[in-house]
């Protein structure tokens, strides 16, 4: 949405206000990742996959990569009985 809709109305109509409003959410959906990596590891998940993640989360795409991983149980923690 950043690149496709609010950089052109920034710079071809002159309203940076959606470059602020997109970049925002950008971060804050950026953070809520974050937190939810660090409150799987140890509780549901390897510290690999906290590594992992936050490559995931550089990479285009990334994330969803990661969630197929997630999904196939690469990075859950052994149960001990």
């Amino acid at each position: 949405m950043l690149m496709f809709y609010a950089m052109p109305l920034k710079y071809i109509a002159g309203e940076p206000e959606m470059v602020t409003l997109f970049g925002s959410l950008h971060g804050g959906l950026f953070v809520a990742y974050v937190g939810l990596l660090l409150a799987g590891v140890g509780k549901h998940w390897t510290s690999t996959a906290l590594i992992h993640g936050f490559f995931a989360a550089v990479v285009p795409a990334g994330p969803f990569l990661f969630e197929g991983m997630l999904s196939g149980g690469e990075y859950d923690l052994p149960i001990h009985d």
